[in-house]
Parts: C-alpha cells; structure tokens; sequence
C-alpha cells in the first residue's frame, strides 16, 4: 500500500516522534510494506469465526473484599516523605 510522505510525517507528529527528511521516507517504505503485509488479513475467511474478547475462557479472577489488619504500620510509614500522624501527607491537587 502506497503512503505519502506527508501521511508518514503526520504519523510521527501524532506520536510525538521527531523525524528528518531521510527517516521520513525510510518510514514510508517500511509502513508501506507493513500494511501490504496487513492486507493480507483481508483475503482470509472469518465468516465462520466466533467474534472474541479472550483467546482463552476464563472468568474474572476476583477475590472477596476482607478487612485484614496490617501489621506494623511503623513499618510502611517510615519511607513517607512527608507524614502526619498515621497518614501520608501529598501535596494539595485541587484547588478552591
């Protein structure tokens, strides 16, 4: 499939990526070649194929919300940068 250069730079704007003239038609010619090899996609038969989320059944691994103690909270305090009593001090977010 024929891409433009233009289409490449517009690619790598949207993903941020900086890219000089060279690397702009080197990337053209390689996703030229990939979405050839994509389209091949298009000449399979998936009418008899069951749509899927998973490629594998299973359920949703869940586990039942308990109320466990924690030990020693000293322990998981003492790396808080910055603490008030029992709790972790953050930096304020939202603003009045």
């Amino acid at each position: 499939m024929a891409i433009t250069r233009e289409e490449t730079l517009h690619v790598a704007r949207l993903a941020r990526l900086a890219m000089t003239g060279a690397e702009a038609d080197q990337f053209r010619e390689q996703l030229g070649n990939l979405l050839d090899y994509m389209k091949q996609l298009d000449l399979l038969d998936t009418s008899d194929v069951v749509p899927t989320s998973h490629a594998v059944e299973m359920g949703t691994p869940f586990r039942d919300d308990a109320v466990r103690p924690f030990g020693d909270k000293e322990a998981l305090l003492k790396n808080a940068p910055d603490r008030a009593d029992d709790f972790f001090r953050v930096p304020r977010i939202i603003e009045d």
